[in-house]
């Protein structure tokens, strides 16, 4: 048994305890939440919070060092660059720079990650780190053949997958994959993730059959005539095995779809506002039922896994559509990133919040000095004044996966810098 305590501990479930404990049993679960004086010898950790890991329902650690590739293009260009950068490398760059993400989050108080991987290292990135995943495999394509690749990375990554690195698919996208693509990926009975009403383009794109979409000419489906949430909708593709990033642009029919077939949604406030997406309608998607998180996406079109900003940018966000300071409080927030992804991933019986019997998931993070110090109301403190720089350990079923000060980086960071450079050419 091992006890940890700090000034504050924050369960998500249930309300903030000073001077409180978590005691973790010898199988990683947690034993007890409570008042350190009531769990008995604890190792303190003064001027500190303990919180749930942060659960990033939509990630992509393949693209840990792209940061402001293509910044200020629009999405469809922006993409396109995206993809002829990605090419000019091999595997063992892209498993570098996946194992630099995964470093990332964990220093970011990030447990467990819904990673969507092109080409799958992001499950060997994973285990290498002790981060929990369900990595879902990109899938594209206008047939079941789309799959055999799916297949070949799947043999490729099976030493890497566990109890803790699941596999996933990921049907990319309605203007990347037809409903036969999406159907034979649900066939598949594993967990699905795909990318719906991102960018103002896409509707046009797949109604009408309007905008220049050339840079991603080899990759597109013939527009099917309806939006994508309606298409999956109407294909019967809707349903809880499902999670969908971003949904930005969905209006309130297509909401309701979403909640009728129990279909989560990740949140990605800073990466719809940096490449011009927009505002998602996250009060409206909440209201209706819709299991909502807040996710970090990628440093392809946000600058980190830094899920402190994107607590704040949601807020922010919310905030302003609504005009109202109480659209989204910094609890809400901090659920929506704990226990809301993992909700969003169909994992809240074992993370997301601090409870007797879920895994041992937690962040620490320090609030000395920080102008929250007296801290006065621990959540709010953390959302907003947190960062990674301030989270001291990370432990993932009760395993220190990451600790300030005496964590060493992997090697793979020099590859992965060096990968980055290969792209700038």
């Amino acid at each position: 048994m091992r006890t940890l305590s700090a000034d504050w501990v924050v369960p998500v479930e249930g309300p903030p305890i000073e001077d409180g404990a978590v005691a973790i049993a010898d199988d990683g679960t947690i034993a007890a939440v409570g008042a350190a004086r009531d769990l008995g010898p604890c190792e303190r950790h003064q001027g500190c919070v303990i919180v749930p890991g942060f659960v990033n329902a939509h990630s992509h650690l393949e693209y840990a060092v792209y940061a402001g590739f293509g910044d200020g293009l629009p999405f469809v260009p922006w993409i396109g660059l995206h993809v002829r950068r990605k090419a000019a490398l091999d595997l063992d760059e892209m498993r570098a720079i996946a194992t630099v993400g995964a470093f990332e989050c964990l220093r970011s108080g990030i447990t467990t990650v819904g990673d969507c991987s092109f080409s799958g290292v992001s499950a060997e990135a994973a285990a290498a780190a002790g981060l929990r995943a369900i990595v879902f495999v990109e899938v594209f394509g206008s047939d079941a053949t789309a799959l055999e690749r799916f297949h070949e990375t799947e043999a490729r990554i099976a030493p890497a997958l566990s109890h803790r690195v699941r596999i996933g698919v990921s049907p990319h996208a309605p203007y990347t994959c037809t409903p036969e693509v999406y159907a034979a990926c649900a066939a598949l009975g594993l967990p699905r993730q795909t990318h719906l009403a991102e960018s103002p383009a896409e509707r046009p794109y797949l109604v009408h059959g309007r905008g220049d979409w050339t840079p991603l000419a080899e990759f597109l489906v013939r527009p099917p005539g309806e939006t994508g949430v309606r298409l999956l909708a109407r294909n019967g593709l809707l349903g809880p095995g499902l999670s969908v990033a971003h949904c930005v642009h969905v209006d309130e029919e297509e909401i309701a779809l979403l909640a009728e077939h129990t279909v989560g949604v990740a949140h990605c406030p800073r990466s719809n506002g940096y490449l011009g997406c927009g505002v998602a309608p996250l009060a409206e998607l909440v209201a209706a039922g819709v299991a909502v998180s807040i996710a970090t996406d990628s440093p392809a079109s946000t600058p980190s896994f830094d899920l402190f900003e994107e607590l704040r940018a949601a807020i922010v966000g919310a905030r302003a559509r609504a005009g109202r300071p109480d659209a989204l409080s910094a609890a809400a927030a901090l659920e929506l990133a704990t226990l809301g992804g993992a909700r969003v991933l169909g994992l809240d019986d074992r993370v997301g919040s601090l409870v007797p019997g879920k895994q041992a998931d937690l962040a620490v993070v320090s609030l000395a000095g920080s102008p929250f110090d007296p801290v006065e109301d621990p959540v709010a403190a953390v959302v907003l004044g947190g960062s990674p720089d301030r989270v001291t350990a990370t432990l993932v079923a009760g395993e220190q996966r990451y600790a300030k000060g005496t964590t060493r980086w992997p090697d793979s960071t020099r590859a992965a810098r060096s990968a980055r450079s290969k792209m700038l050419l």
